[in-house]
């Protein structure tokens, strides 16, 4: 069994899931649609769906990595090959950022034949929409997400996260109507650290989670 490190803050994905449910109770009489953001935020977002009587489905976005740190966020891309640059991308070779787009979007195009195969994405023009991730440090890839949907016309906007640091939260709350952030301490390592298990969560998964499986 994995020790609970002092960090953490959540025992899983599904407890933090289970917390934002709560707080987003007051939503359940609209329908809401629930996007989440692959893959980490699938699981969140299938619970969140099902205690507010809403739809699931996913928005499709991928963190820029770093020339030599894939880890640390230099930008994000969407879907219609929507492109955005942090600051920090100026200081990276244009050749090496280029070939990452372009890898990026190649796996995003993967990811929606993947994900929802037999069907278009649901519309969310006239939606309360709420975008789930499971945190994020930079907000890059949150980010994006906001401003793919923005453009699409929602009733109303919500970024929902298990953790993120002060900085990206007033990031969010330019581009979204409501943000709703667990925990957002001053001291932020990594997303990671505030959950006890935060396994990987695999394709197969989603798949199955968005009740998409198909022979």
């Amino acid at each position: 069994m994995q020790a609970i490190a002092e960090s953490a803050m959540f025992r899983d994905r599904r407890d933090a899931a289970e917390q934002l449910a709560h707080r987003l109770a007051p939503l359940k009489e609209q329908r809401p649609l629930i996007l989440a953001i692959p893959r980490g935020g699938v699981p969140m977002g299938r619970l969140i769906a099902d205690a507010l009587e809403g739809e699931l489905d996913v928005v499709l976005v991928r963190k820029l990595g770093a020339p030599g740190n894939p880890e640390y966020a230099i930008g994000a891309v969407g879907e219609e090959e929507r492109v955005q640059l942090e600051p920090t991308a100026a200081h990276y070779d244009e050749r090496q950022i280029a070939s990452e787009i372009e890898t990026q979007q190649a796996l995003l195009a993967e990811r929606r034949r993947r994900y929802t195969p037999v069907r278009a994405p649901i519309d969310p023009a006239g939606r309360v929409v709420v975008v789930v991730d499971d945190g994020s440090a930079t907000g890059a890839t949150m980010a994006m997400a906001l401003e793919t949907l923005k453009h699409r016309r929602p009733a109303r906007l919500i970024a929902a996260l298990g953790a993120a640091p002060p900085e990206t939260v007033v990031r969010l709350e330019a581009l979204a109507d409501e943000v709703v952030c667990l925990e957002a301490p001053a001291s932020f390592g990594a997303v990671g650290q505030f959950f006890a298990d935060f396994g990987q969560v695999g394709d197969d998964e989603v798949v199955r989670l968005l009740g998409t499986e198909h022979g």
